[in-house]
């Protein structure tokens, strides 16, 4: 923005709606969602900007029910945003149509932000997701900021050091001090990046030895995780009794996107099998545990008959009592010797909150089972998301609260081990707060964004 004298006539002044229009980019159903949170609150705050989108990968449905209109064509790629996962994947992109719809998108930006200059509208870009949507904040000419949340410290180091990396070119990914490559802190340190909020302290701590505009604010992923219950236990005089005649409640994440997820969920089965086989071979005279319960927690984007006759299909049979009470009328439960199944789609943070671990191929969801201190056991799947390469990956984000077990079978030991050892479940619930952060981290953005814009 051109600086104006003191002496320049009031007339030649450039007129400039105060009014903040802010361009949302995002690249990923998990980066909308995230970005949708930080939104949500930019609407609460006293002078709202006015917003649109332009979701990089998608059709952007999350901001079609906030009723936030969408510039430019949206359009699904093979690959689903998983790209960097896999090379065959990129390829696929390629065929259908990746290059015509990246040109069209830079020149959709542009032409926003030059429609707000040309009408002296006071306009900033939101980038949320990884080199990409910053990418094109930073070509688009305005000014704007970033949102973190691909990447993060933890994938190559602990509060300790460099973790140890069987691959000796592992560590090139971190070959100028950070995992943010220098033509990344680039682009964070220019004078139109006027904020930097990455997913976690330990990112944050690096990125401050460069003169870059970072805010440890925390992660949004953690925001609107409450359950329908009070979290806070006291303890009474019965209390131990209690403890040992309630069941072992395990929730299971599938993951959110067809036809992944159904693949994910057999193998999840296979687990949960595994376990029912297990109980009758002394696991549960060992840990004490009253019954099994398992909570099927499945995303509104899954077909839920299908996941219900996958289920039936594995020994499973209608049951009419439930022994947990779930927030959903809709919820299904299951009986099979003396374990229970509770299939729902519309109690996901309390299947969160009442687990005491968690069967995971997911992404988001692991991370906010793991950042609730809970540990969660994960195996790979064939993705295009969750698999072998993105299992590690997570695993060495999420360090020791996540378990990684190559087959079904191998669940039922990881949970025996865990359970034996209450130190580590100490260690597992301070890392999950510490690498995950304390909820309310889009209403601390939104707040920033505002005074930075």
């Amino acid at each position: 923005m051109s600086e104006v004298s003191p002496l320049t006539p009031r007339s030649q002044i450039p007129k400039t709606n105060s009014h903040l229009r802010l361009l949302v980019l995002s690249n990923g159903h998990g980066e909308d969602a995230i970005a949708i949170r930080i939104l949500q609150e930019l609407q609460q705050q006293l002078h709202p900007p006015e917003i649109f989108a332009l979701p990089l990968v998608g059709e952007g449905y999350a901001y079609q029910k906030l009723n936030i209109p969408l510039i430019g064509s949206v359009r699904t790629m093979p690959s689903g945003g998983f790209i960097y996962m896999d090379g065959w994947q990129f390829l696929r992109d390629l065929g259908g149509g990746l290059i015509q719809l990246t040109f069209n998108q830079i020149q959709t930006i542009r032409s926003w932000v030059n429609s707000q200059q040309k009408f002296g509208k006071n306009h900033a870009i939101l980038a949320v997701g990884d080199l990409f949507p910053l990418l094109f904040a930073w070509m688009s000419g305005a000014n704007y900021a970033f949102v973190g949340t691909a990447k993060s410290e933890y994938h190559v180091r602990d509060e300790k050091g460099l973790l140890k990396r069987s691959n000796p070119l592992a560590h090139l990914g971190h070959f100028s001090g950070s995992v943010y490559h220098p033509w990344e802190r680039w682009l964070m340190n220019h004078r139109r990046c006027k904020a930097v909020f990455p997913r976690d302290s330990l990112t944050t701590k690096i990125l401050q030895k460069w003169p870059i505009p970072v805010f440890d604010v925390g992660n949004p992923m953690m925001d609107g995780l409450e359950p329908t219950f009070p979290t806070a236990r006291f303890y009474s005089s019965n209390s131990e009794k209690r403890e040992l005649g309630r069941p072992l409640i395990i929730t299971l994440l599938p993951g959110s996107r067809p036809p992944e997820a159904y693949a994910n969920w057999q193998k999840i089965l296979l687990a949960v099998s595994a376990f029912i086989d297990s109980q009758e071979q002394g696991m549960q005279q060992t840990h004490n545990w009253g019954k099994l319960v398992f909570l099927g927690a499945i995303a509104p984007s899954l077909h839920f008959a299908s996941m219900y006759q996958i289920l039936q299909s594995h020994g499973w049979y209608p049951h009419p009592d439930s022994p947990v009470e779930i927030p959903d009328a809709g919820a299904l439960t299951f009986k099979q010797k003396n374990a229970y199944f509770i299939l729902t789609q519309k109690a996901y943070n309390d299947c969160l909150h009442m687990a005491d671990t968690a069967i995971a191929m997911a992404g988001t969801a692991t991370e906010q089972f793991v950042g609730l201190g809970k540990p969660a056991i994960t195996m790979p799947g064939k993705g295009p998301q969750f698999n072998p390469k993105f299992a590690q990956t997570q695993s060495r984000l999420l360090g020791p609260s996540v378990i990684l077990v190559e087959e079904p079978h191998e669940v039922v030991q990881a949970v025996r081990s865990l359970f034996a050892n209450p130190d580590k479940l100490h260690v597992i619930a301070e890392n999950g707060l510490r690498r995950m952060g304390k909820a309310g981290a889009a209403k601390r953005i939104a707040e920033c964004l505002m005074e930075r814009f």
